[in-house]
């Protein structure tokens, strides 16, 4: 099951309490306090990893806890810390603070690690209150609660290239033709119901170039207010460098006009926001091994008047394949190049 939003509690240990405790030895009839402190409690960290690619193992355990500190003992032992709770997370992981709605981190890399909730300063015992006009004290502190958060976490998918268009448009079959991807394909809408990722390699070695695919399912008019399978998946192309538009342009897809299929996605993108509207497009006629000419030739015309990169393909017969393979690498490239610039120049900036 794909999991991609999930709330969770997450609280630090309390720390242990500080000890009152006077010395007692033979032959020492005053030996003053001797009560130890309490142990730190545990924190609650984040950090990311490659093994997870869902948020499910958060959906049936949502409450997260550190261990509580050890309380502090006579003969000045200080209480032993609480153990530390690391909770693993999928590299793209939101995590957001409930209640404000503040973004406390963006796991953007394998094995980043914060500390979400600090846990409690352990309290000091009844030695640290000696003085010397006051050297019997029977003060001691109690431990300082951990902290509590109600913690929001949002995946999307860290992928290259998203392969966007309507249901049964042929993005599923695209990407099992060009990645080692095996998605459910049926000739009915709706046939994928969660995202899928495909590593596509191009060129030989060792001048081989990777980058990841991601096929976006249940686009249709009104998703960005939650038609079809709506807002659901439409974070999930807001990382990626370049969509990929497939359009229909086969009788079989029963709408008349592969234009307004075009304008009617574009539309949605646009209104959900986030950046989508201003990314790199490739306008894809898919199933062109049974097109109808006259769709062909107005998508084609449409993508011309828009100055975007136009290709035919079909993911069936393998036509037009290897040149889109090679446009999306390229684009990608491109992508990358800027991220890094970009990179480069914040950090200049500090």
């Amino acid at each position: 099951m794909f999991i991609d939003e999930t709330r969770i509690r997450v609280k630090a240990g309390d720390g242990g309490n500080g000890c009152m405790a006077f010395r007692r030895e033979k032959f020492v009839p005053k030996g003053g306090p001797s009560g130890g402190d309490g142990g730190r409690g545990g924190d609650v960290i984040m950090e990311s990893s490659q093994r997870h690619n869902t948020l499910i193992h958060f959906r049936y355990n949502p409450e997260h806890k550190g261990e509580r500190g050890r309380h502090g003992e006579g003969s000045n032992c200080s209480g032993r810390d609480g153990d530390d709770v690391i909770l693993k997370v999928p590299v793209g992981t939101s995590v957001f603070n409930e209640d404000t709605g503040e973004l406390i981190h963006d796991f953007r890399e394998a094995d980043e690690r914060i500390t979400v909730a600090h846990g409690g300063r352990g309290g000091r015992g009844n030695q640290h209150f000696a003085t010397p006009t006051h050297q019997a004290p029977r003060e001691h502190e109690l431990g300082r609660e951990g902290d509590a958060l109600h913690l929001r976490l949002e995946l999307k998918l860290l992928a290259d290239v998203g392969l966007v268009g309507y249901p049964n448009a042929g993005k599923s079959t695209l990407i099992s033709r060009i990645s080692a991807a095996k998605p459910k394909i049926a000739d009915y809408p709706f046939t994928t119901l969660e995202p899928n990722l495909g590593v596509v390699t191009v060129g030989e070695a060792p001048h081989e170039e990777s980058y990841v695919v991601a096929d976006i399912p249940g686009l249709i008019e009104g998703a960005h207010e939650g038609a079809g399978l709506g807002v659901q998946f439409l974070r999930h192309v807001e990382r990626t460098g370049v969509l990929v538009h497939l359009v229909d342009v086969s009788d079989g897809s029963g709408r008349e006009s592969p234009v307004e299929d075009f304008k009617v996605i574009s539309d949605e993108l646009r209104a959900f926001g986030n950046g989508l509207a201003d990314k790199p497009v490739l306008v894809v006629a898919s199933k062109a091994d049974v097109a109808n000419p006259e769709k062909l030739k107005k998508l084609q015309a449409m993508a011309k008047r828009r100055k975007l990169p136009f290709y035919a393909i079909s993911a069936v017969s393998g036509q037009g394949i290897e040149p889109l393979r090679y446009a999306m690498a390229e684009y990608v490239r491109t992508h990358r190049i800027e991220q890094v610039s970009a990179a480069a120049e914040l950090a200049g900036g500090f």
